[in-house]
Parts: structure tokens; C-alpha cells; sequence
């Protein structure tokens, strides 16, 4: 992916050593993996979040005025410019509202949010209460070395994937699912769309010549490694359909495909 030679979106908030601790009783360690496994790439995280214990908010030192560049900041921060460049132009002409970029959280360890407070264990999400994407960069580790889904297009995945939660929010879309209360089989449904979304930016990203052959191939192992399927299978050995959240592996690639050879959005309607 050729990301250094895309534009910088300013849309970047670093909170990264500045979070407020989170507590979980009980599972400790176990609830924290199966709340990431439960919430990997978006979704409405609250269930999970609500009457998490604070603990002492730590601050990081400021960095060094020698220090070497951030380069997940720069990476983080070309793919959001490039989601704003695409949609910006795409959204409107294909029927939806002028798009309103969200703001990206690079947080570490556990962050708040309009949604509540979450620790990093439950992986990237988006928050529709503050229109705000929220990432710590360990996930890209645990993606690359747990779901061996490497490559820095994988991880442009799954950034363009909440963005994709951040379109369904200004879309309405959300808000009627989320009206609807605890549906998985809705969940689902917004979540493959999401994909979508995320397959359409790379379309057009990879007209602007962003995208090198290969990375086509790390979203879509990006994508099925992330399967409620292949989660399942993985955590305990077999797979419960009816428990579905996000979308088994063929579905998820599926769909992202379907998003990036037509780069229309309107070839995403999951909900028909």
C-alpha cells in the first residue's frame, strides 16, 4: 500500500498513554479476550462497556523532541485522509448526505468514550454517541501474530471498516438497527455492511493508485480471519450460527469484495 504518498488527515486525537484504567471483575484476563473476540472491528461496544470501575488515570511523558517519527500516527492518519477523500466525493453522488469526517482515537490500554469506557482487549470501535473511531495500534500486532492477517493493507482494513460504521451512523442506518435492540441476525446485516463499505473506499482508493497488487488479498484475509467462524472455531473448537454478531469468514470477504469490485455504495444493501 502506497500510503506515505497519501494525504494526512488532521482528524487524529492522540490520547496514547493518557487513559483513564478500567477494572473487570470476575474473568479478568478470560473476559477481557472474549470481550475482544465478541467485539473485534466495530458494532455498538456499550453492553460491554457499562459499569466498568475506574482505576488512577495515568499520563504519559511528552516525547522527546528527538524522537523518531510516529509512524502508525502517519499511517493511521493517511488512511483516514484517504477515506475522507473518497467519501467526500462518493457519499453525495451516490445518493447520501454531505459527508462529515469522523475524528480517529489513538488511545493505549483502555480510553473513554461516549459509549463508556473500554479497554484496548476489545479491539478497534466506533462510538456513534461522539462520531468517533477508536484504535490502539496493539490490535494490529494481535492481528498480524493471532488472526495471521499481516500487512499494512490488512490494517487499512480495518480502519476503512469502522469508517464504514461512521457512514451507516450519518446514513441513519444505525440508529434504526440499534432502535431495534439485541438482534443478532440485524448485527450481522450492519456489520457485513460495514465490509462493504470498507471494500467501496478501497476501490476507489485503488484508483488513485493507493492500492499495490496483494493488498486486495490482505483485506480479504483480514476479513475472514475476523469470521465469528473462524473465532469460534478457534476459542472453542466449534461453531454456534444462531450466536453470529459480526458475520462468518465467506460472508465477511464476500461482501467486502462485493464493495470493491463495484465501488458503488448502493450495491451494499445487506438489509434486503
Amino acid at each position: 500500500m502506497r500510503w506515505r504518498q497519501q494525504r494526512q488527515s488532521s482528524n487524529i486525537e492522540d490520547r496514547r498513554g493518557m487513559g483513564r484504567g478500567v477494572a473487570l471483575g470476575g474473568g479478568g484476563i478470560g473476559v477481557l479476550i472474549i470481550a475482544a473476540l465478541v467485539c473485534l472491528l466495530g458494532g455498538d461496544p456499550r453492553q460491554f462497556l457499562e459499569g466498568l470501575p475506574a482505576q488512577t488515570q495515568t499520563q504519559q511523558q511528552p516525547a522527546a523532541n528527538n524522537a523518531p517519527p510516529d509512524e502508525n500516527r502517519q499511517f493511521a492518519a493517511a488512511v483516514l485522509g484517504s477515506t475522507e477523500d473518497v467519501f467526500t466525493q462518493i457519499l453525495p453522488a451516490q445518493g447520501g448526505p454531505r459527508y462529515q469526517p469522523p475524528t480517529l482515537v489513538l488511545f493505549s490500554g483502555q480510553v473513554s468514550s461516549a459509549c463508556g469506557y473500554a479497554s484496548a482487549a476489545m479491539g478497534p470501535f466506533y462510538c456513534p454517541g461522539d462520531r468517533k473511531l477508536y484504535l490502539d495500534f496493539a490490535f494490529f500486532e494481535e492481528l498480524k501474530r493471532e488472526f495471521k492477517a499481516p500487512g499494512d493493507f490488512a490494517q487499512a482494513y480495518v480502519i476503512a471498516h469502522e469508517v464504514g460504521h461512521h457512514i451507516q451512523n450519518l446514513l441513519g442506518t444505525m440508529g434504526q438497527v440499534q432502535a431495534r435492540g439485541q438482534n443478532n441476525a440485524l448485527s450481522v446485516r450492519l456489520e457485513l455492511q460495514a465490509d462493504c463499505y470498507a471494500g467501496v473506499w478501497a476501490h476507489h482508493a485503488a484508483k488513485k493508485r493507493i492500492v499495490e497488487p496483494g493488498d486486495p488479498e490482505e483485506a480479504l484475509r483480514a476479513a475472514a480471519a475476523v469470521g465469528d467462524d473462524m473465532i469460534q472455531k478457534r476459542t472453542q473448537g466449534y461453531v454456534v450460527p444462531e450466536s453470529f454478531t459480526h458475520g462468518s469468514a465467506k460472508e465477511r470477504m464476500e461482501w467486502f469484495a462485493r464493495g470493491f469490485n463495484g465501488g458503488d455504495m448502493r450495491q451494499c444493501q445487506t438489509f434486503r
